[in-house]
């Protein structure tokens, strides 16, 4: 009995760490629209489209091909960009 518990509570923390990290993993609005309107919005586009995305997998019990987790991986390298663009643009700002 002891072990079944045991292999039930790592089971569960390991689903609970494995949907921390994808919560974490989504975009967020973190650049100023006050120094950078546009990127800002952009990056507002990208949250939006990730929420869409994730609507669509539910919707579809997941079964999407992998496809939709490529677009999504894909929306996160796109927000990360346009982090490095708005921090360079404030470094290199004259």
């Amino acid at each position: 009995m002891k072990k079944k518990n045991l292999i039930l509570t790592s089971v569960l923390g390991g689903v609970l760490v494995c949907g921390g990290v994808v919560l974490a993993q989504a975009p967020g609005v973190d650049i100023d629209p006050a120094r950078h309107g546009n990127l800002a919005d952009a990056q507002k586009h990208i949250q939006q489209a990730y929420e869409k995305i994730d609507e669509a997998q539910h919707a579809n019990k997941e079964q999407l091909g992998g496809h939709a987790e490529k677009a999504k991986d894909l929306l996160l390298q796109a927000d990360r960009e346009l982090k490095a663009a708005a921090e360079y643009a404030d470094h290199h700002h004259t």
